[in-house]
């Protein structure tokens, strides 16, 4: 089966850089579906378990916002964090995810940003479907 470069980036760090057969992405317009040989691509990304096939096996890649470009075979996701499964401490994102639930349960309060604690909980439950999926 044909295959195309998927590089993974974040400030920090290069998080994956192989070969892959598919990439499945939540972009803004909503979910894409890319393969070998896809027409140019680039937009935002939104909160996503990034879903690469390589060798006949799927797994699942934790991307918190960024872009996703592609051209010349290569797919680029240039994001503000990413994590492998086995980096991923689910009594963290467990944590995380009760924190955030917590805050939008409180809609009176005045002091807390809803948008904020929204993206917290998207970020959260990312993290644990990656997590529990590895």
């Amino acid at each position: 089966m044909s295959t195309m470069q998927l590089d993974i980036v974040t400030p920090e760090r290069k998080v994956y850089s192989e070969q892959v057969e598919m990439v499945i992405a939540r972009a803004e317009e909503g979910d894409i579906g890319i393969l070998p040989n896809h027409a140019p691509y680039v937009s935002p990304l939104k909160v996503t378990a990034v879903k690469v096939k390589k060798d006949g096996d799927e797994f699942f890649i934790a991307v918190s916002g960024g872009f996703i470009e592609v051209r010349e075979n290569t797919v680029t996701i240039l994001a503000e964090t990413a994590e492998m499964p086995g980096e991923i401490d689910i009594e963290r994102a467990e944590s995380a995810k009760r924190r955030a639930e917590e805050r939008l349960a409180d809609r009176k309060r005045d002091d807390i940003d809803f948008k904020r604690a929204e993206i917290a909980l998207q970020k959260a439950l990312t993290r644990l479907r990656v997590g529990k999926s590895g």
